[in-house]
């Protein structure tokens, strides 16, 4: 017998045919021997809905009352599918988030969840009940009882929150597509179903638009090892799982608010190779990275920062054995880069340096917080630590600085994320992927739907590709290149509360009234743009930076995969299938198992299907998702 906790979304309760057809599902499920919880979610639209009245009364709404408001949606739900078991002849009783024991932060609309008394739910499971709880909501634990909900994707949380918490054998994610697909099936039908995926491509693909599965769900799943399967409400099929690597043993109270960080890792054997001034213009990427995979040569990270005039610079870092064939490739391309219109004042310069160290933050508990990177970026500056390049992603943020000082930045950011020696992480590529790519092969007492994972395979190196249209970019001119700019910079926006994605940093440096400057552009959600133009621009002058640049009309592309790493043409592939449609690379940030570029909003979803198609990831069957 197998304690299961299902969660059904708003489509697959949306009337009540659906509410009983998932009814029928959950009561064979039981039937064969299992105890089952249910979280769900409100019936189709009505959150919309509620949120639409609230705004014909008020053009901004308390937060406070708008989560009483929309707590009410679900608690619709669980009382009618409690009533349609018990009309099977099922036990079952529905609680609410309170009632369950979810205590969260006092934080309306966005609460994250500290710990689930599970006394209540316990007893109930033991007399043989199905409990349906209502998902996206909890009560604050500050002795106001007050009603709290967790924002959006909220029941994703609650459901794989209370499989930790129960200790459950696993944890399925009812949906309308028939698991996580290769890329979003609206913009590509025959977008690919994968049996099994890793929680850290996971998590990528979910922060980065996929929303098949809410981040927090995912990470929650990471951090306590809940083995995780995504299925159609629709048909039997298998779906596909999430899984992860067995985790250390973590603490149950802060369930989302516990240490970020847990591990802090280096790399001392790299060197970075910089290309300044290549023209601005498509198909400059994919014919230097296209060179460099023919020579074979494998590069870690890779950024290009934001245009200035014509030209753009591109930087990207190898280990040091294949230093001197990475130099001799940017050097003999640099002339075929050079600017047709005006050779000799637009030549492309290669500059190389060796003695740079890779230091790195790793964890999962990043994710909405956007106080972590500027933490990593204080720490470093007050230990004396010069940033020269910056890559962040939804499990890491690295940053190059140079070797010598390597040892006082990872000794400062273990302090500072109270790490201790034995967790450091030394060689951050292999150690890190090694110790999160094994998979787990959780029995499902239903069927043998998970047989696949147990077959050593090789997955492709690029398992989805996604496309995130809800972003701005926002570029600040001639900061000063010194310890602590970056600190004070994104330490700002954390305290306004606006979580920033893509980090690049120029590489070209103007020595400007004595100073040395570079500029540094960065991504935000699209709704955070103008805010944190206008917070920055107030700070200029104060702050020695210049003029501060919003663009809103961006997309940015990804291709994600933990089979990347060693797979020198990979970029190459990608940046070619841009080229091939014309489509201008406007930024390019890397991390060990994603890549994305920025290119313009409107060639947004052509970019994707390109890429899509580049790494063959198209599968026979068209999947359509019901309306």
């Amino acid at each position: 017998m197998a304690l299961i906790v299902q969660k059904y979304g708003g489509t697959s309760v949306g009337s009540v045919e659906r509410i009983q057809a998932v009814a029928q599902r959950i009561y064979k499920t039981v039937k064969t021997g299992n105890s089952i919880v249910v979280v769900v979610s409100a019936m189709g639209k009505t959150t919309d809905g509620l949120v639409k009245l609230a705004t014909e009364i008020s053009p901004n709404p308390n937060r406070r009352e708008m989560d009483m408001l929309l707590s009410t949606g679900e608690q619709v739900t669980i009382a009618l599918l409690s009533m349609a078991l018990q009309e099977l002849g099922q036990p079952a009783i529905s609680m609410t988030g309170a009632q369950v024991g979810i205590v969260t932060e006092a934080e309306y609309s966005r609460a994250r969840i500290l710990h689930i008394e599970t006394t209540r739910l316990t007893r109930h499971i033991n007399e043989g009940k199905v409990v349906v709880v209502a998902g996206f909501q909890g009560i604050s634990s500050a002795g106001e009882m007050e009603i709290t909900t967790l924002g959006r994707g909220g029941s994703d949380t609650s459901a794989v929150a209370i499989a930790a918490a129960l200790r459950a054998n696993f944890c399925e994610i009812y949906t309308d597509v028939p698991g996580i697909l290769t890329t979003d099936p609206r913009l590509v039908a025959e977008a690919q179903l994968m049996d099994a995926i890793t929680c850290d491509e996971m998590l990528e693909l979910a922060s980065l638009g996929a929303k098949v599965l809410h981040p927090r769900a995912v990470e929650i799943a990471r951090n306590y090892g809940v083995p995780l399967v995504v299925r159609s409400s629709w048909t039997d099929q298998p779906g596909t799982w999430v899984t992860s690597a067995k985790p250390q043993g973590r603490s149950l109270i802060n369930l989302e608010i516990a240490r970020p960080v847990d591990a802090v890792e280096f790399d001392t054997d790299q060197a970075k190779v910089a290309l300044l001034r290549v023209p601005d213009k498509p198909g400059v990427a994919a014919r230097l990275f296209g060179e460099i995979s023919r020579q074979k040569v494998d590069v870690d990270l890779i950024i290009q920062s934001v245009h200035e005039g014509n030209s753009n610079d591109i930087a990207f870092t190898v280990t040091m054995p294949i230093l001197k064939r990475a130099e001799a490739v940017a050097t003999a391309i640099a002339p075929a880069l050079r600017s047709q219109s005006n050779p000799k004042l637009d030549e492309a310069e290669v500059m190389v340096e060796h003695n740079i160290a890779k230091v790195s933050i790793a964890g999962a508990g990043m994710i909405g917080r956007p106080g972590v990177a500027a933490k990593m970026f204080a720490t470093l500056a007050e230990a004396g630590v010069n940033i020269q390049m910056i890559s962040t992603s939804e499990v890491k943020v690295s940053c190059v600085v140079d070797a010598n000082q390597c040892d006082r930045a990872v000794n400062a950011l273990r302090t500072a994320f109270e790490i201790e020696a034995g967790e450091q992480g030394a060689g951050s590529r292999g150690e890190f992927l090694t110790s999160n790519s094994s998979l787990l092969t959780p029995h499902s007492p239903l069927s043998t739907q998970h047989s696949a994972l147990s077959t050593p395979h090789s997955p492709p190196p690029v398992r989805g590709v996604a496309l995130d249209l809800n972003q701005a970019r926002l570029a600040i001119r001639q900061l000063p290149d010194r310890p602590g700019m970056a600190a004070k910079l994104f330490g700002l926006l954390a305290q306004h509360n606006i979580s920033v994605d893509m980090i690049i940093q120029s590489q070209r440096c103007r020595v400007i009234d004595g100073v040395p400057r570079r500029d540094i552009a960065f991504t935000v959600s699209r709704i955070d743009g103008e805010n944190a133009k206008k917070m920055l621009t107030e700070v200029a002058a104060e702050l020695g930076w210049g003029e501060v640049v919003l663009d809103s009309a961006i997309a940015k592309v990804s291709i994600v995969g933990a089979g990347m790493v060693g797979q020198p043409g990979i970029a190459a592939k990608m940046f070619e299938a841009l080229a091939q449609q014309q489509i201008n690379i406007q930024m390019i940030a890397t991390s060990e198992i994603k890549i994305s570029c920025v290119v313009a909003q409107e060639q947004g979803v052509k970019a994707l299907q390109a890429i899509h198609a580049a790494f063959e990831l198209a599968g026979s069957e068209k999947f359509v998702v019901p309306v």
